[in-house]
């Protein structure tokens, strides 16, 4: 199955990276497994610039697409991107009709964060470093981002173990990657290859002095970065000791190719330990440089294992696992809607149907079933949802009381689950215990025929299902409130909105009403249904109806029921 993927990286694609490296490699491979890959990166080179510009503007389909100038990118800033690179992305990932997109990197304030909220497409996201795991900062930012992301992945234990304590869920382990064709072994010189990093500065120091013992050997000293620092070099060794950029993959390939010891430094890059293993290079620490030097068998065989391991981690490797990822994410379930059939009611008069609604059964309702019946006619609605909390008994007698009414009554309860905040059991037919756990409750729904209705999902001022527990049940859940009248920030009413677009999933509304003037607040304009299943037919060509009032107004009026209540 072909796909269109769209990989977002947070770093200047005009400048030397290993996660660019990574995402270039990966993008190669999965375009030779036949999918469409478009990179969009920041750059720093004008030449870049001016065609990503011109890509965008005649929206053509380009390999890598520069979406604007480069921002500093580190764990010690939290600069914004800029509004001209926001409007350019948005741009890109709505033309784009993109299946996938994929964002690396994105605990830090950058591309790959806003690509990863901002999509309506399935995502996943892939963290390489435990270091980098220092956004969003605050909660609402984490779930944002959690809640969007459809496939978790890292490239080892430690960066999974540190990313699950921020965005919680089950994660894969994926390779690094490496061009096992570019970094390939050459024939072998007395050459050790050695990381320069200022953390490793003693263990440069060290190989230095001993290079004195190692007759006819050569000690390259490599940096990946712009030099930090240059160590000294003893004036007799200077013929045998050379600093090297190895900034680019073709100078690597080619000292790395030669080199028969590479030591990496101390917390150095893992990457090119990883090409120096391609290479045949046998990589070790600086204990044991001693016993290599005088043991060709030894690098010999290290050398062969470490190729073997290397092409374990190939980017044909990395190609081949994610192409199954996006396979899974291709088929996960989600609700098809045939806008040739949406309507197979058209002869049936239009209702306005409040699905989210309580009585005086629930604990902090006063409503009277009779007088909600009345009010509802009253103000025209067609039907209503009675939903009351952990209890059934208000919506049998709001069914029983619409016998001989053109009201249509709904009977529900609003079920509060252990942990994972509440579920609107719809048409059931006995009431369901509270504090069962998610599933569980989901369960007891389906096996009186019911329907799951979930309210609220992300009014992070109630308790919710997280991220986890909503993606696992997502082709359960058969209606999604994405208008809930009472919510404090219209944040997440449109959080929901977008969920609910993205998995197709049909959409609800409800008014939450403990009060009668909130009745009608929010509904949802459908056909004339008769049970569950014409009901989610209907609700396929529905119509969300807004009409909110006041929340302080409404609040204030059921505080004051409720005061009234426990003095009467």
């Amino acid at each position: 199955m072909s796909l269109r993927i769209c990989f977002v990286t947070p770093f200047a694609w005009s400048q030397p990276h290993e996660i660019n490296t990574h995402v270039d490699g990966t993008a190669r491979a999965l375009r030779r497994l036949g999918h469409h890959v478009t990179v969009l990166a920041p750059s720093s080179r004008a030449r870049d610039l001016l065609d990503g510009r011109r890509a965008l503007q005649r929206r053509l389909d380009r390999e890598i697409i520069a979406v604007g100038p480069s921002i500093p990118i580190s764990r010690r800033t939290n600069i914004g991107v800029p509004v001209g690179v926001r409007a350019n992305l948005l741009l890109a990932l709505g033309t784009g009709q993109y299946d996938v997109v994929h964002g690396v990197e994105p605990g830090l304030p950058s591309l790959s964060y806003l690509a990863l909220t901002s999509t309506h497409a399935l995502t996943a996201a892939t963290f390489f470093s435990p270091e980098r795991l220092v956004y969003p900062a605050r909660r609402s930012r984490r779930d944002r981002l959690r809640i969007r992301v459809d496939a978790l992945l890292a490239t080892s234990e430690e960066t999974m173990a540190a990313a699950a304590e921020r965005f919680e869920g089950d994660y894969r382990i994926v390779p690094l990657g490496v061009d096992t064709d570019l970094f390939s072994p050459r024939k072998k010189r007395q050459v050790i290859a050695l990381e320069l990093e200022i953390a490793g500065r003693p263990v440069t120091r060290a190989l230095i002095r001993s290079l004195h013992d190692f007759p006819g050997w050569e000690l390259h000293l490599l940096h990946t970065k712009p030099l930090a620092y240059r160590p000294a070099i003893p004036r007799a060794l200077r013929p045998r000791t050379h600093v090297r950029s190895v900034r680019r993959p073709d100078q690597r390939a080619q000292i790395l190719g030669e080199a028969a010891i590479f030591v990496p430094a101390p917390g150095g890059e893992e990457r090119l330990a990883l090409e120096a293993a391609a290479c045949g290079a046998a990589v070790t620490d600086s204990d044991a440089v001693v016993g290599l030097v005088s043991d060709a068998a030894l690098r010999d065989r290290l050398g062969s294992e470490g190729r073997a391991h290397a092409l374990e981690q190939s980017f044909d490797a990395v190609a081949t696992q994610l192409d199954d990822v996006y396979s899974r994410l291709a088929r996960k379930p989600r609700q098809r809607r045939d806008r040739r059939q949406d309507d197979p009611f058209a002869d049936r008069d239009w209702i306005a149907v409040d699905l989210h609604m309580h009585t005086n059964w629930s604990h902090d309702c006063s409503i009277e079933a009779a007088d909600l019946l009345d009010h509802a006619e009253e103000i025209g609605l067609g039907g209503i949802a009675v939903t009351d909390h952990n209890v059934f008994g208000g919506a049998l007698e709001a069914a029983g009381l619409a016998t001989g009414r053109d009201l249509v009554v709904i009977p529900g309860e609003e079920v509060k689950t252990k942990d994972q905040g509440e579920i609107i059991g719809l048409f059931l037919e006995e009431e369901i215990p509270r504090g069962m756990s998610f599933g569980d409750t989901l369960a007891a729904i389906r096996e009186q025929g019911g329907l799951v209705y979930l309210p609220h999902p992300f009014d992070r001022m109630h308790a919710i299902p997280d991220p986890a527990t909503l993606h696992r049940h997502v082709a359960e859940i058969d209606v999604l409130e994405v208008f809930n009248a009472r919510l404090m920030r219209d944040s997440f009413n449109d959080e929901a909105l977008r969920f609910a677009r993205k998995y197709r999933l049909l959409q609800g509304a409800g008014s939450d009403a403990h009060v009668l003037q909130g009745v009608g607040t929010g509904a949802v304009r459908m056909r004339r249904f008769e049970g569950p299943e014409e009901f989610l037919l209907s609700l396929r060509s529905a119509e969300i109806l807004r009409r909110p009032k006041s929340l302080a107004y409404l609040q204030s009026l059921k505080w004051v029921a409720q005061v009234k209540e426990k003095v009467l």
